[in-house]
């Protein structure tokens, strides 16, 4: 199975206008998305789980608070 890029979470973060409640349900959907099998890895670590992920991103300051739970904005992505 190929590694996925965290980048294709925090896009799908994007597209759920309405953001996460709390770190579990962002988990939930990214195994729903990419597999509760799914490997992902960023610029800089790579062999993660979907709750090492969200860890990994919440730690680089990833997530924008919202007025109930987090999302992530545009500009917390990079582009490389």
């Amino acid at each position: 199975m190929a590694s996925i890029h965290g980048h294709e979470v925090l896009h799908m973060m994007l597209e759920a206008k309405d953001g996460f409640a709390s770190v579990e349900d962002l988990v939930a959907a990214i195994e729903a998305r990419f597999g509760a099998a799914a490997r992902f890895h960023t610029c800089s670590a790579e062999g993660m789980d979907a709750r090492a992920l969200v860890d990994f991103l919440a730690e680089r300051g990833k997530f924008v608070p919202q007025a109930a739970g987090f999302n992530t904005a545009p500009d917390k992505i990079c582009a490389h």
